[in-house]
């Protein structure tokens, strides 16, 4: 099915990044490629004034498309603050074809089936355009050298590859990253082990959930660890991020001599078809499937997985979780940071009603040390008004004061944000690119030890 409508477009205005010119501000017009996850449409819950309210989307017909539209309908029929943006929408079996030679906008958004995010990654800036795209770029080893030389075209074609990760913006983590920068507090970074890592990252995620105050749809294709990736190469890819960027940040990491992993494991989640059918709507597995069903009518998903590797010589541990749904609470995350004179720990527990909180944690405390805390947070306090500390059991609960607190739908906005500032000057921090490179290489190889059972 087509339904496609056109509007004047000029490529070679809408392409000059090179060389802005700071009195007019470039027009950014995205597209939208084959949606099949709601993070798709969390970039477009908040308008930004760079980017032309006109989006293409080409995608193959059926259900992912249209949830998608749905979304963006939704965003812009809100009460408060709502978008506004218009969907031109071509769907037909050569949708991906069709984008690459109708050039309707010049960047292109990537959130779907991770099976086939990494070719649409390499051929998208083949063909020009700037690539955001969500996690995970590659779900494999087959992907990930693929990934290496879409990164070579964007370097050649000076256009950026970008993927969305939006818990650098979460507030606890922000803090403990400042304050892990902090000496008279946090001391040095501790070297750890693999039985007891300097810095550990848990993640725990429900496949039943609400976003935008409704019930996810989820894909059936969601499942099927083979198009969607292993939990191992997929939520991890978030943690394995926020281990670079707090414990070496503004440095530039080779995977080829700075990462060792040591040891990656999997075990799957079991989803029933009437659990299977409340997220997707559908009352059958489809064939695909088939081979992960188990005792006649359970699914196995292999969405659990754990990673124990040496970044720099410093052990970490990431592992993430999926439970079918939340007996209380939300998806949750737990870190700790370990450092010669404290720890710095985020907990989201039942005990911190579920709301993730940050606590300093000395190894060791006197007066002078509890002295030199208070002076030392007055610099956050600098950057960050109204945070606090308070006396707990083991030290201190970082008090955060609701408006840092946004969400993980927000953080959105504000992967964008930074994407189109570097959009602007076309050009990312030398860090960015081999780090995007080095985080992948980690998923990938311990996706392909767990597997191995090595």
């Amino acid at each position: 099915m087509k339904h496609v409508l056109t509007v004047p477009f000029m490529l070679a205005a809408a392409l000059s990044f090179a060389q802005p010119n700071p009195a007019t501000t470039p027009v950014v017009k995205l597209i939208t490629l084959d949606p099949g996850h709601f993070h798709a449409a969390l970039v477009q819950k908040s308008m930004y004034p760079q980017v032309d309210s006109v989006v293409h989307v080409y995608a193959p017909e059926g259900n992912d498309v249209a949830l998608h539209l749905q979304r963006i309908e939704a965003f812009n029929k809100r009460a408060l603050a709502p978008t506004h943006w218009k969907e031109q929408v071509y769907t037909a079996p050569d949708y991906f074809e069709k984008m690459l030679a109708e050039k309707a906008g010049n960047v292109v958004v990537i959130a779907g089936n991770n099976k086939l995010k990494t070719e649409y990654i390499d051929r998208s800036l083949k063909a020009g355009f700037h690539v955001l795209a969500d996690k995970p770029m590659a779900i494999n080893h087959d992907g990930f050298e693929r990934l290496k030389k879409a990164f070579e075209t964007a370097r050649q074609q000076k256009h950026l590859l970008y993927d969305i990760m939006t818990e650098r913006y979460e507030i606890t983590t922000l803090l403990q990253k400042e304050l892990s920068l902090l000496p008279d507090v946090f001391g040095t970074l501790e070297k750890g082990t693999i039985d007891n890592p300097a810095v550990t990252k848990e993640s725990v995620h429900h496949f039943y959930k609400y976003v935008a105050g409704s019930v996810l749809t989820r894909p059936a294709w969601f499942m099927d660890v083979s198009q969607a990736g292993e939990g191992i190469a997929d939520v991890t890819t978030h943690l394995v991020d926020l281990v670079q960027w707090e414990c070496f940040p503004n440095q530039t990491l080779d995977y080829t001599k700075d990462i060792k992993v040591l040891k990656g494991t999997r075990w799957p989640t079991e989803m029933t078809l009437h659990q299977f059918t409340a997220i997707t709507k559908q009352n059958a597995f489809p064939d695909y499937l088939k081979k992960d069903i188990v005792r006649d009518s359970v699914l196995n998903v292999f969405c659990n997985g754990a990673i124990n590797y040496t970044l720099k010589g410093v052990h970490a541990k990431v592992s993430v979780t999926w439970a079918y749904q939340a007996k209380v609470g939300g998806d949750t995350h737990y870190s700790i940071m370990r450092g010669t004179k404290a720890n710095l720990v985020i907990r989201q527990g039942e005990a911190q009603k579920f709301s993730p909180t940050l606590y300093i944690e000395p190894i060791k405390t006197n007066a002078n040390y509890e002295a030199s805390v208070l002076q030392q947070f007055k610099k956050l306090e600098a950057k960050f008004p109204g945070i606090a500390l308070q006396k707990s059991e083991n030290g201190w609960e970082v008090i955060i004061p609701e408006k840092y607190k946004e969400g993980h739908e927000a953080h959105f906005a504000r992967v964008t944000e930074k994407f189109l500032e570097y959009l602007r000057d076309n050009t990312m921090p030398a860090w960015e690119v081999p780090n995007m490179i080095a985080k992948y290489y980690t998923t990938t190889r311990a996706l392909d030890m767990a597997r191995s059972g090595k």
